[in-house]
């Protein structure tokens, strides 16, 4: 199963808004989010909510597959996200999250008994290319104790 597999199977609110997942590797996650009538706003574009899941989806996925292999010790979890609207969305959007921080020095951390944090950026954009929005989410990896 792939990294987008296992959190459709997990998490119900990616299948309620049928986000994709397009891309799902540990220095990129790529998810889209179509454009469906009864997640509209006022504006006729995609609600608020909707938006802010499928930006924090794509920070959960890239962190998934940075740091799966340490879920055995650790979990994951956000620790604060900020969300930023640059441009009216509208229609189909896609997500792009990236870590801020080299997955080898967040382990290094949990290694040496640490609680790390780390930051991952996303950019929702629509199919113009416009970004519309930007999410910055700090994760942690909380060792399992």
């Amino acid at each position: 199963m792939t990294v987008g597999d296992i959190l459709s199977a997990s998490v119900p609110m990616v299948r309620t808004l049928g986000i994709t997942y397009l891309e799902t590797t540990a220095e990129r996650a790529v998810l889209s989010l179509p454009d469906r009538a009864e997640y509209h706003n006022h504006l006729g574009g995609p609600h608020a909510g909707a938006m802010f899941t499928l930006a924090e989806s794509a920070s959960g996925a890239i962190v998934v597959a940075a740091f799966g292999d340490q879920m055995a010790r650790a979990v994951p979890l956000p620790v604060t996200t900020e969300m930023s609207f640059k441009k009216v969305a509208m229609g189909e959007l896609t997500a792009t999250a990236v870590l801020g921080r080299p997955a080898a020095e967040v382990v290094a951390e949990l290694d040496e008994g640490k609680r790390p944090e780390f930051p991952v950026a996303v950019e929702i954009r629509r199919a113009d290319g416009a970004v519309t929005s930007e999410m910055s989410v700090v994760w942690t990896l909380r060792p399992n104790r």
